[in-house]
């Protein structure tokens, strides 16, 4: 069967019917549909006609993170870049090559909104890629690098005036920051900053820098600082500043923190636990999020002004059991800090710390506004000290949830007993000894999930405790996890037992999972 055009009775194939209605595109509309495609196929449009060639040598957004070009790509597509120079390319043209003939051969009056790269290369190429992206006024410069050597900051980033966002991450060994002389009054336009693997040997102060004092970053709202060696003394105040992020700054000693717009701090893994003066101080009235965990405990904590937070997780790295007064008050000087909390979590090592000294039960101030805690506990015997503490200074909580870890080398001891045993362990003991202490909290209480339950005696006795005395409690969900056959008769036993328990709450329900 012949097929033929609707228009004019003519054969479909007749290339003059044919209309390019794509090409027709206005210039921000293809390049935002090119942007869908890997690099390797937005430079291949380039062979179509000069109008793709145009698009490609003004195209806004180059990400090179997927890029495999293969000799004769690279080598046609710079021959309909340039044509005078296609015959010189070689067959063992590289994918950094590439890069530095796209940027060569680019529209001189277009401008970069992003170029993104990673890769192994010297800091020569380094430096070259990033200068001529800030000649094109590129906007957002994303790099991943691995180097020979140490390299420097390209200072060519430092008085751009269109940088918005910058992220550089040396893989190995580390680059290093010009002298705050150099940096002054630079990144004025900066508002994203993410530096990884800084090395700071000869400069262990970044006091100046980010300080609410500096010209620098006057519009910078998201900081990130990533394992920054040899760091040791940190102030940060940008007053534009939202977003703060600390991780892997090991040697860091004291950080100053302020800031009237910053609502989120992330610090993770920092401070020197070895040993040497250390100390923190957060002063930042809007803040709403904070994540603060695996640090090290410093000798003296300051937080004030805190009256917004919201969503709070704090752990602590422990060098040694033993924790001295001086840390011991520290650590409930950054809790107090925290007390209009919304959404609490503690990790094991804090739990441990308020468990095992007596100095907790004096101090530790209470959360009034604390709607959820979530407990991460190995739930020693001791524990249950802490615990009380705890569920003390949050007399209006709402919703309790506890993790346990269970060591399996810990041996614990199994809830043992049948129903009509009228004795009490000395767990049971010791929570009904809270009862008056605890009441607006069992008061209050309306939701208690316990993952890695296993029925034994400390977690059988809470859970007996919370039922018996819980008057506003409406559910209770106990997570198990697996078991053998003979651990199930017995878990289906010590269920049986607690479904008749004594309960307070008529609304209450109970689910095993």
């Amino acid at each position: 069967m012949e097929t033929r055009s609707k228009r004019g009775n003519k054969p479909s194939h007749i290339a003059e019917n044919v209309i390019d209605r794509i090409s027709d595109l206005p210039d921000v509309v293809l390049h935002h549909i090119l942007l869908l495609l890997p690099i390797k196929s937005i430079a291949q449009t380039s062979l179509l006609s000069k109008r793709w060639r145009s698009l490609w040598s003004s195209f806004p957004d180059l990400d090179f993170t997927t890029i495999n070009i293969n000799p004769n790509t690279i080598s046609s597509i710079n021959h309909n870049s340039n044509a005078k120079n296609s015959q010189s390319h070689s067959s063992s043209t590289t994918g950094l090559d590439f890069i530095t003939r796209v940027l060569g051969h680019r529209d001189k009056n277009s401008d970069l909104r992003f170029l993104r790269f990673r890769g192994s290369l010297s800091f020569s190429h380094l430096n070259g890629i990033i200068r001529r992206a800030i000649r094109h006024n590129v906007q957002q410069l994303d790099v991943e690098v691995a180097t020979d050597d140490y390299f420097n900051f390209p200072r060519s980033i430092i008085a751009s005036e269109s940088l918005r966002a910058l992220k550089l991450k040396s893989r190995f060994p580390g680059f290093r920051l010009p002298p705050s002389s150099v940096m002054k009054d630079g990144f004025r336009s900066l508002h994203t900053l993410s530096l990884s693997l800084i090395i700071l040997h000869n400069q262990p102060s970044l006091v100046d820098l980010f300080s609410s004092d500096s010209s620098s970053f006057p519009l910078l709202k998201k900081l990130s600082l990533d394992a920054c060696f040899g760091l040791r003394h940190l102030s940060v105040g940008c007053k534009a500043l939202e977003e703060l992020t600390l991780e892997n700054c090991f040697q860091l000693q004291d950080l100053s923190i302020s800031g009237p717009k910053l609502e989120r701090l992330r610090v993770v893994r920092c401070f020197d636990a070895s040993g040497g003066k250390s100390w923190v101080e957060i002063n930042v009235p809007r803040l709403k999020i904070l994540h603060w965990v695996h640090n090290a405990i410093t000798d003296y904590s300051d937080l004030e002004n805190l009256s917004l937070l919201h969503e709070v997780s704090i752990g602590f790295f422990v060098l040694h059991e033993d924790v001295s007064v001086v840390k011991l008050h520290s650590v409930s000087n950054f809790l107090s800090g925290l007390s209009h909390a919304h959404y609490l979590t503690l990790d094991s090592q804090c739990v441990q710390i308020i468990s095992s000294n007596n100095y907790f039960a004096v101090y530790l101030q209470p959360f009034n506004n604390l709607r959820s805690l979530e407990l991460h506990t190995g739930f020693k015997k001791n524990n249950v000290l802490g615990l009380a503490c705890l569920f003390r200074s949050s007399p209006t909580l709402h919703t309790l949830i506890l993790k346990i870890i269970n060591d399996y080398k810990v041996e614990r001891r199994q809830w043992n007993r049948d129903l009509w045993d009228m004795s009490s362990s000395e767990e049971e003991q010791f929570w009904e000894s809270q009862t008056h202490t605890l009441k607006s909290f069992l008061h209050h209480l309306k939701v208690v999930k316990i993952h890695g339950f296993l029925e034994c005696e400390n977690e059988v006795s809470l859970a007996k405790f919370l039922l018996k005395h819980g008057k506003a409690l409406q559910e209770m969900t106990l997570c198990t996890g697996h078991s053998s056959a003979r651990d199930s008769l017995r878990r289906q036993k010590i269920r049986s037992q607690m479904m008749g328990f004594s309960w307070a709450s008529s609304n209450a329900k109970i689910a095993f999972h």
